[in-house]
């Protein structure tokens, strides 16, 4: 394979593991979202349904988080090294965001087992997934606008703090409601009656939340991220955001009319080509304008290394990811209906 291929390869790999962290950990994020803002007289239940539905494999999508991790340092090491220091700050709150979440979680649930109420372990888990998706996107962001500069190998003064700028938050605030969204979607299968009524409701408000936002971040992309606006405007990135467009419409039509594997598969897919789309308009970049794909590689023959071993790697995490759900999202027809308290947990 020549230079160039092995590293557009390397690029799509990590790509993918994006996709698959947005999707399966952005829903986990968006059910700690509706936990913390759960209302009425179903609120309790409304809780006991998501933990049932993040359950024991939630931890399992982080494994698409550490993989991208680890493709980013392996692969292209300096631009690891410069998002290293230039998010610095957002990095190591979204680690803890991480920590915190998964430990508040695991109390929270225990407490509700036991017949108690855990409010601070509740609050605590409903903030973490509320602050880390935030500042992932906001990250993302920040990578695109160009406010991260690289003078002579070194991140420029100044650098660290360019997540706090508008566009990178309102890219943040947009990941946050495209979380909450997936989550309410996918909430819709998980559960019956009113209960899925009450998430059926909660998804198409948040749809209008997420339109009204994607609005004022696409403006905003015009003027402080102009090169971004450019490629999203030509060429395959047009396309694969005017495919974003319409699935956006089908999604809330399809949740409106109760059809909710078919609102599912518009939600992920709407959330993937946009994901594409934002990757091709950035191109050649990874950190604009000065950490390109070929200037941040790794030596060809540790990016064939790579290459060789991912196929391996997934041979192994595919089918055990596979199994674990399978285990935990499968039902047993010959099995009654559990109570609300009683239902064992799986994951959204």
């Amino acid at each position: 394979m020549s230079p160039e291929l092995l590293v557009n390869l390397a690029a799509l790999v990590s790509l993918l593991a994006l996709l698959a962290y947005a999707v399966l950990g952005g829903a986990d994020f968006g059910g700690g979202v509706w936990d913390i803002l759960a209302t009425g007289p179903r609120a309790h239940a409304q809780r006991d349904a998501i933990a049932r539905s993040i359950g024991p494999v939630w931890e399992a999508n982080h494994v698409w988080l550490i993989f991208l991790i680890v493709l980013l340092f392996t692969a292209f090491p300096f631009a690891f090294a410069v998002l290293s220091i230039a998010l610095y700050w957002p990095f190591h709150l979204v680690l803890a965001g991480i920590v915190l979440r998964g430990a508040s979680f695991v109390f929270s649930a225990h407490g509700r087992a036991a017949g108690h109420t855990p409010l601070a372990w509740g609050a605590t888990f409903g903030a973490a997934s509320v602050i880390t998706p935030l500042l992932l996107g906001a990250s993302l962001g920040t990578v695109s606008a160009g406010q991260i500069r690289v003078v002579q190998g070194t991140v420029a003064p100044g650098a660290t703090w360019a997540w706090l700028a508008p566009f990178p938050l309102a890219t943040g605030l947009l990941a946050l409601a495209v979380c909450a969204y997936l989550a309410a979607v996918y909430l819709t299968l998980e559960t019956e009656g009113r209960l899925q009524d009450d998430f059926r409701e909660r998804a198409l408000q948040t749809w209008f939340v997420a339109g009204i936002l994607a609005a004022i971040t696409l403006v905003l992309t015009r003027f402080e991220a102009p090169h971004l606006w450019n490629n999203l405007v030509v060429g395959w990135a047009a396309m694969f955001v005017g495919a974003g467009i319409l699935l956006a419409p089908a999604s809330f039509a399809a949740t409106y009319r109760r059809r909710y594997r078919l609102a599912r598969v518009c939600a992920v897919g709407q959330v993937i080509v946009l994901l594409v789309g934002w990757a091709l308009a950035l191109r050649p970049y990874l950190v604009y304008p000065d950490v390109t794909l070929d200037g941040s590689a790794a030596p060809i023959p540790t990016l064939r290394f790579i290459l060789a071993s991912v196929p391996v790697g997934l041979a192994l995490v595919l089918p055990s990811l596979w199994f674990l759900f399978d285990v935990f999202k499968g039902r047993n027809p010959a099995a009654p209906a559990p109570s609300p308290r009683s239902e064992p947990p799986g994951s959204l």
